[in-house]
This record gives C-alpha cells, sequence and structure tokens, in this order.
C-alpha cells in the first residue's frame, strides 16, 4: 500500500519534538508498505535543508522536505504565511504523487488543503488525523478573533470531515467530540504512543546540574501561557517561601515565555527551579526516568481536556507518576489506573504541598510507578497502536470500511 503523509512538523528522535508520524510510517515501511512524508523544517526538529526541496529518506521513509522555516516564537502573521506556502507547495504533490491512502495531520488545519485536493481531484482516500480540535483550540485561546477568518476556518473544518473517509482523533476526548458535532460514521482514537525501549532502558545524566537522588519534579515542551507554566514558577516560589530547598521542579524546552520565566530565576533567586534549553529526545531520557514525578499542565479550557500531550505517554514508558490538570480523558485514565494526581491548574500551593508530601513519603509513589510502566506497556505501545492504525488503512484501502 502506498500511504502519503501530510504533516508539517515531521522529526526523528534525534530532535526535540513528538516523533508519532516518524514511529508509525517505520513500523508500516518495515511491514512492506511505501510511505512519503511531505514536511517543512521546524525549529525543533533534526531536519535540515539546503535546497528549497530536498528528498530525504529515514529508516525507509521518503520525506520531501519543503525548506519552509517554522518557529513557535514567530509572529503570528509570519506563522500563518509559513502555514499557507507549505499547503500550496504541498498540493503539488497531491495531484503528482501516487497514493492509495492520503493523511492529513493536523494542526495546522491548513494541512488539510493538499488532503482535499488529493481527495476531490485525484480521487485518492482522505484519512484526516486531529492532533488538536482545530480551529475550535486557537479560537478559544484568543488566536484567531476576527469574526470572518473563524468562519472561514469552521466552513473548512467542516468540509474536511464531510471528505474524509476516515477521521483519527489523537484522544478519545477528540474523537467523542468529532463524533457528536459532525456526526461523521467513521471516527477512530489513535492516542499518541511511548517508545518502550527507548524510555525502559536505563540511562545516565551526563551533566553535574541533576543527579539521580534529587527530588524533583519535571516539566518538557513548550514554554507558554496555554501550557500553564506560571504554574509551575509559582510552585517553586510557594516552596521557596516555605524554605524548602530540597525539591526541585526542572523545566526543559522553549518557547515564548521562555526569557520572561528565565529573568525571574534570576531575579528572584529561584535555585529550586532549573531550566534547561530543548534537547533531542535521546538525551531527554534519563532526565525524564529519574524525575520523581511529571508535570503535564495545561491552562483552565475546557477545549484542552481533549488533548493528547507526548509527554504523558513518555513519562508512563519511564514509569514517572504524572500530575495533571485537565478535566478529561487524562484525569479519568489516572483515576481508574492510579498512575498519578490531578490538580487544580489555578492552585500552585496544592502543588507545591502535594510536592512536600511526597519527598516526605516517597513510599506514596511506589504503585504508581509500576502502574505507569504498565499502563504503557498495556495501552500506549507504538508498535501496537500502529498496527491498530494500520488495520483501519488497509480496511479502508480495501473498501470493507
Amino acid at each position: 500500500m502506498k500511504i502519503l503523509i501530510f504533516y508539517q512538523y515531521f522529526t526523528t528522535p534525534k530532535g526535540s519534538w513528538g516523533t508519532r508520524i516518524y514511529e508509525f510510517s517505520k513500523e508500516w515501511v518495515n511491514k512492506g508498505h511505501d510511505v512519503t512524508v511531505v514536511t517543512s523544517i521546524y525549529s525543533k526538529s533534526d531536519l535540515k535543508a539546503v535546497k528549497f526541496i530536498e528528498n530525504q529518506i529515514f529508516e525507509g521513509i521518503k520525506v520531501k522536505v519543503l525548506n519552509i522555516k517554522i518557529d513557535n516564537k514567530q509572529p503570528i502573521i509570519k506563522r500563518i504565511f509559513s502555514f499557507i506556502l507549505y499547503s500550496i507547495i504541498s498540493s503539488w504533490y497531491a495531484f503528482t504523487l501516487k497514493a492509495d491512502i492520503v493523511i492529513s495531520s493536523s494542526g495546522p488545519i491548513t494541512v488539510g488543503i493538499p488532503g482535499l485536493i488529493s481527495k476531490i481531484f485525484s480521487k485518492k482516500k482522505l484519512v484526516y488525523e486531529v492532533r488538536d480540535l482545530w480551529p475550535e483550540v486557537p479560537i478559544e485561546v484568543g488566536v484567531i478573533k476576527n469574526v470572518f477568518l473563524k468562519k472561514v476556518a469552521y466552513f473548512f473544518e467542516k468540509k474536511l470531515y464531510e471528505n474524509a473517509s476516515l477521521v483519527v482523533g489523537l484522544s478519545p476526548g477528540i474523537r467523542d467530540h468529532i463524533i457528536s458535532n459532525f456526526n461523521h460514521k467513521n471516527v477512530i482514537s489513535v492516542t499518541n504512543s511511548a517508545n518502550l525501549n527507548l524510555f525502559g532502558e536505563k540511562k545516565y545524566f551526563d551533566d553535574n546540574i541533576l543527579n539521580e537522588n534529587d527530588f524533583y519534579g519535571i516539566y518538557t515542551g513548550n514554554i507558554g501561557e496555554i501550557n500553564n507554566s506560571f504554574w509551575l514558577v509559582d510552585a517553586a516560589r510557594n516552596l521557596k517561601n516555605k524554605n524548602i530547598d530540597n525539591i526541585k521542579i526542572v523545566l526543559v524546552g522553549d518557547g515564548q515565555l521562555k526569557p520572561e520565566i528565565i529573568s525571574i530565576i534570576k531575579k528572584e533567586k529561584l535555585i529550586n527551579l532549573i531550566h534547561f534549553d530543548l534537547m533531542p529526545k535521546e538525551r531527554l531520557v534519563p532526565y525524564i526516568q529519574n524525575a520523581n514525578v511529571s508535570f503535564v499542565p495545561l491552562s483552565p479550557n475546557p477545549i484542552l481536556d481533549t488533548s493528547s500531550p507526548n509527554k504523558f505517554f513518555e513519562s508512563l514508558a519511564a514509569g514517572v507518576p504524572v500530575i495533571q490538570t485537565t478535566k478529561g480523558w487524562i484525569k479519568d485514565y489516572i483515576e481508574i489506573n492510579n498512575v498519578g494526581f490531578n490538580l487544580e491548574g489555578s492552585d500552585s500551593e496544592s502543588l507545591s504541598e502535594l510536592l512536600i508530601k511526597l519527598k516526605n513519603n516517597p513510599k506514596i509513589l511506589d504503585n504508581m510507578k509500576q502502574n505507569s510502566r504498565k499502563c504503557a506497556v498495556r495501552d500506549f505501545d507504538q508498535i501496537a497502536l500502529s498496527d491498530l492504525y494500520l488495520s483501519s488503512l488497509l480496511k479502508l484501502q480495501t473498501n470493507k470500511q
């Protein structure tokens, strides 16, 4: 089967971004399928290009790299321009590349343009993969405010669902939202996965800032308002005010709030709040493995309750309990499986108090650590999830679904 994927943020584990498309595509190639990804260059990816368009190969995956730069710190107008330019150039491949199945993986929603062209003009079967609810999320968090743009975005979203033979939501919450709001007949949930081998093999630090005996919680990823980053800053302040210096909060990442938070660390001498720059996934592993807990905070907006953050799955794979703030499917999963704690994202005092409690009573985490790894193996193994995804694609190809 020939699979064509439109996705702007492709990376391998050498980058510092989610590797879902890489991992799944690699498994599909190993099973004899032909996979081509059309992507651009994201600042957190390991991709590089000299020419405007380059053909590269990773583990048998054919990757067409459009030398269009995307960075979360870019002004919104520049990012929108990058999204539109990618959708225009990649549409050429929607016409010219042979494929049995075309997958458009959002966001942004503009990645659906080459997917729609493949379906409408080339009669290819379209799979629309929904990573976050677009345009609902950017509208709800205030990124898209123009009334006309909202109407256009909602119209385009509706057309994508109407033309998709299969919709793949990255969480049960996304799946349920699409079914209830768009009445689509063929929607499945395939969550992000855990690389059990990468996070299961014990690794060690390559610096002297942290050591394996430190008690710390870790956050990895984007540092911004939507990620509720100041919740962690305020918790560090609370710990300092209580004269507690043997509990650390570690931030690994980049984003719009990074300069401000680094300034706060220096100005207020928050020695218990440690920041590391982005690092390749392979180097990040020991920082997660040796953490006592992992933070998965998001701003308190109901639309974000459907999210499927990579850090959640990676933490479970490393056997690290999670402290999170959403009220959707992850909250339910944590309660059912006893793999962490659910807190209010507006209450940093509850976070600092929980960290103190866990530091003084470390046995509380023992069962949670075991449960975390077991759940990763049972529910989020990347090979099992890639097979689940592939089975739906094969059914689609043979018109059985």
